[in-house]
């Protein structure tokens, strides 16, 4: 009876250590991805310098390569940055309220340094779930990242101070 109580307890301590092994497991590929595909949409931004709409803009550019990697997340974005809410139509809007959802959202800000008037750059942020295997998704996170400057950007969009 003492091997079958001390079989048992050495079962359970296995499983819960397969399961938390397989939780990392599933955060960090789920983690890489969204980065690879955040740093993918900065460099794409700093090469057309800005944010453009149309097929052959950033947006088209970024869009397509979301669809491509099978992106579907959306959350909502914070207000006074820019959303893009649907991946087919290249467009971006401004957030004013928190409830609409976007797939990503892009800040554009004016940099603080003093030696050029037309210095920005833009911070992107996007999302990824953590989902496991048999319980699905469990929570949505956020992933920021910044572009470097940018002398005269190519876009209209209003850059705000932070």
């Amino acid at each position: 009876m003492r091997e079958a109580i001390g079989g048992t307890w050495i079962t359970q301590l296995v499983i819960i250590f397969m399961l938390i092994f397989v939780a990392f497991l599933a955060l960090s590929l789920n983690y890489t991805k969204a980065f690879k595909v955040k740093n993918e949409m900065l460099s794409i931004i700093e090469k057309r310098e800005g944010i453009t709409t149309g097929n052959d803009g950033t947006l088209g550019i970024i869009n397509n390569y979301l669809k491509t990697n099978r992106y579907n997340i959306m959350k909502t974005c914070e207000v006074d940055s820019y959303g893009v809410a649907d991946l087919d139509n290249n467009t971006i809007e401004l957030v004013t309220n928190n409830r609409k959802k976007y797939y990503y959202c892009i800040r554009k800000i004016a940099s603080p340094s003093s030696n050029h008037e037309g210095k920005v750059f833009y911070k992107v942020n996007m999302f990824f779930y953590f989902n496991l295997p048999v319980l699905g998704d469990i929570f949505t996170f956020d992933i920021n990242g910044a572009t470097g400057d940018i002398v005269n950007p190519a876009d209209n969009l209003i850059a705000r101070e932070e």
